[in-house]
Parts: structure tokens; C-alpha cells; sequence
């Protein structure tokens, strides 16, 4: 079958009640995912006194984040396991185990005891189940982002894709809302000893929800033409070491800048702003919780620019502003100013769909249908284990070996180098056949 007759029989085989609801259910289902893990990164500073009570608040504050942070060491882990199961059995599959393991791990979260209950067992338990969220993230993004691809006409797959994103940060707005109302309406002390289980309390029935939804759809029609044809890879990961390494490469180069850039900007930020530069905890999250909102609405401008200008185009455009404004964005952000503050929140996530509203459709273009789950999964989760996941915890470090609040933007600036070096290295992906 030629590669044009697959995409072109892909695009008008689908209706669009049928996409209508693909879109829908690759939201709500990345929604509730997102919500339930950022959900732990807005709550730190409170969390890290439920479980980490004993040592001052700096070293209870990295402690708190190395657990955030090893919970994405088991991500390739999952990258495999995930894509193995999403290229062999199907994506719908996948997508809807998934949030149901992120659900009920989340939703434990709120069931354990604190340390001042049972002690040392209190941080060994919330490690386990952050693992185990952790686990299951691995296979989201990387899942969406296909099934949309896949779905979607040819000459609109940059702004399919980029729902996984806004949906990804539609979850974080929900998180930063409710941290936000919480610090607004309880008092320090209702929120360490019970305010901050709330949220977590929510991602039963929201992933009930969701999952519902999933199973509700059909897999993409490439994927069942792949099994129709039985030209299905028997060992996706192999396949994808043996022959698609170099893919794999210049795709983890490309996410790290989405990988520092998302949890410095969007998730430690009202940690930054709270702990480093002495703003309320409310003015942090209304700040970040305002970034968040245009950040969405960026996104899919973003989507649409790269059907239209081309992936690399835009990628290129992401790194070359981030490697020029960090630096001066975080000056900004010490003058004390709320207006300022705000403002740089923007721009700075602006500068961040740049990368990420491109990013989803780029990786999913750039591996075959056949190893796509699995490319996806295993170069995302990759970069995002080793450089996303630390992040919070590396600009902590970084502030107080280099005496410079100015830290984490010189570590933003380093992962747009990389980025940058990776996608002038990678072919265009966009308008191009969903190759078999």
C-alpha cells in the first residue's frame, strides 16, 4: 500500500462526530491524568511538612522534590511497557489502563497517614505510590499524542495534537486553582493537617470518568490497518533500537527544553516565587494560575503555526527565544512587582508553546505507525525522567551552590542549546505520510 493512500484512506475514512470525539476523550482523559500529578508539585511546601517534619524547611523542601523527582525515574520504565502494549494491542488500550492506575494511586495519596502518625513509613509510602503514578504518566502523553495524530487530516495534525498540551495544562490549572482557593479559605493549619487531601480525594471519580469515556472509542484507523496488514513489529522497542535510533536521539534532544521548561515554569514556579523571592502563597498560584490560562490559549495557535510553517520552523523559533529572554524574564521577576511578575509568567509560558504546542506532533511524525507509541513514549519519558522530573529539585540546588536566584533561567537557557542543536539536526516531519 503506498504511504499516500494510507494517510489520504486515514483522513476520509473518519467522520466528524467520530473525531469530535476522539478530541474529547484525548482531553478529559490527559485532563484528569495531568490534574492528578501536578496536583502534587503545586502542594510541596505543604506536603513537605506532612511528611518530611523534622528537618528545616529547605532540606524538608528538597525532600519533597527528590520524591517528586525519582517518581520519573520509573517513566522510561513505563515508556516501554506502555509502548509496547499501545503498538501491539492498540492505543485505545493503553490509554484507558492507564488512568485508571493514575486514579487510584492518586486517590491513595490522600489516605496516608502523616509522620507524625507512623513515622518513617509515612515518606517510604507516599514514595511507592508516586512511583506508581509515575509509572502510569509514562504512557499518557506519549498515547494521546498518537491517537490524535492518527486520527487527524493530514494538513491539521500540529493543532490535533496540540489538545495533549492545553490539556496537560488545563489539569495543572485546575491543581493551581485548587491549591489557591485552599491557602485562600483554610487556615495554615487545617491545610497541613488535612486541607491538602482534598484534591487528591477528587481523582477517583474523576478517573472513573474518564476511563469511561476511553472505552467508549475506537482505535485509529492507521493502527487497525497496521493489524489488518499484520505488519505489526513483533518487538516494538527492538525495532525501534535496531533501526530508528537515530529518530530516538534527536527526540529526546527536542523535548528537553519541554522537559525543563514545563516543570521550572509551569509546576515550581509558585514554589520559586513563594520560597525564593518572598511573594504570598496566593499571589504565587494566581500568577501561575493566569499563565496557565493564556498558555492555553497559546497552545493552539502554536498547533496551527506548525501545520503551517512547518515543525522545525517553530521548534527552532522556541529555543532561540528562550536561549535570548530567560535570563532577562528572571531579572524581571526579582523587582518585586506583582504587574511584572505576572507579565513574565506570560511571556515566558508564551515562549514555552512555542516548543510544546509543536512538540506532540513532531514526535508522533517523526517514527512509523508500527514503533510510534513506543518512540514516542520511551524519547519523551526519557528526557522528562533524567532533566523534567529534577527540575524542581536542580534549580533548588542550583540557587543555593551558584548564590544567584538567577539559576534556574541559566538552566533554561542550557536545555534550549540542546533543543536547538537536535531539531537543526532532524528532517521535517509535517505534511508528510504517516509512514508505515
Amino acid at each position: 500500500m503506498s504511504h499516500s493512500g494510507t494517510d489520504h484512506g486515514t483522513s476520509g475514512a473518519v467522520g466528524k462526530d467520530a473525531r469530535r470525539r476522539v478530541l474529547w476523550g484525548s482531553f478529559i482523559g490527559n485532563f484528569v491524568e495531568w490534574f492528578d500529578y501536578a496536583v502534587y508539585g503545586y502542594l510541596a511546601a505543604t506536603i513537605s511538612q506532612a511528611f518530611f517534619p523534622e528537618s528545616d524547611r529547605q532540606t524538608a523542601l528538597l525532600a519533597t522534590f527528590a520524591v517528586f523527582a525519582i517518581s520519573f525515574f520509573i517513566r522510561p520504565l513505563g515508556g516501554f511497557v506502555w509502548g509496547h502494549i499501545g503498538d501491539r494491542i492498540g492505543r485505545r488500550t493503553a490509554l484507558s489502563l492507564s488512568i485508571l492506575i493514575m486514579s487510584a494511586a492518586t486517590f491513595c495519596i490522600a489516605l496516608i497517614p502523616s509522620y507524625a502518625m507512623i513515622g518513617l513509613w509515612a515518606p517510604v509510602l507516599l514514595l511507592v505510590i508516586r512511583v506508581i503514578q509515575g509509572f502510569s504518566a509514562a504512557g499518557e502523553y506519549a498515547g494521546a499524542s498518537a491517537f490524535l495524530v492518527e486520527y487527524a487530516p493530514a494538513h491539521r495534525r500540529g493543532l490535533y495534537a496540540a489538545v495533549v498540551p492545553a490539556s496537560t495544562a488545563a489539569g495543572l490549572l485546575l491543581g493551581s486553582l485548587l491549591a489557591a482557593l485552599l491557602s485562600l479559605a483554610l487556615t495554615p493549619e487545617q491545610m497541613a493537617e488535612w486541607g491538602w487531601r482534598l484534591p487528591f480525594l477528587l481523582a477517583a471519580p474523576m478517573g472513573l470518568i474518564g476511563r469511561y469515556i476511553r472505552t467508549r472509542l475506537e482505535d485509529t484507523p492507521v493502527f487497525r490497518e497496521l493489524e489488518n496488514e499484520e505488519q505489526q513489529a513483533h518487538s516494538p522497542v527492538k525495532d525501534m533500537f535496531a533501526k530508528h535510533w537515530r529518530s530516538l536521539l534527536l527526540a529526546v534532544g527536542a523535548v528537553l527544553l519541554n522537559a525543563v521548561g514545563f516543570y521550572v515554569i509551569l509546576s515550581y514556579m509558585p514554589t520559586y516565587l513563594s520560597e525564593e523571592l518572598g511573594f504570598g502563597a496566593t499571589e504565587s498560584f494566581f500568577a501561575t494560575t493566569i499563565a496557565l490560562l493564556t498558555y492555553i490559549g497559546f497552545i493552539f495557535l502554536t498547533g496551527l503555526a506548525s501545520d503551517r510553517f512547518g515543525r522545525r520552523r517553530v521548534l527552532i523559533a522556541a529555543s532561540v527565544t528562550f536561549i535570548l529572554f530567560t535570563v532577562p524574564a528572571f531579572m524581571l521577576l526579582d523587582t518585586g512587582s506583582f504587574t511584572a511578575v505576572l507579565l513574565v509568567q506570560i511571556a515566558l509560558g508564551a515562549m514555552l508553546t512555542l516548543n510544546d504546542g509543536t512538540l506532540p506532533s513532531f514526535l508522533a511524525e517523526l517514527f512509523p505507525t508500527r514503533i510510534r507509541y513506543s518512540g514516542f513514549a520511551v524519547s519523551f519519558n526519557l528526557a522528562n525522567a533524567v532533566f523534567g522530573g529534577t527540575a524542581p529539585f536542580v534549580a533548588t540546588l542550583l540557587i543555593g551552590a551558584m548564590h544567584t536566584k538567577l539559576a534556574p533561567a541559566w538552566y533554561l537557557v542550557a536545555a534550549a542549546v540542546v533543543s536547538l542543536l537536535a531539531v537543526l539536526r532532524a528532517k521535517e516531519t509535517s505534511n508528510r505520510p504517516l509512514a508505515h
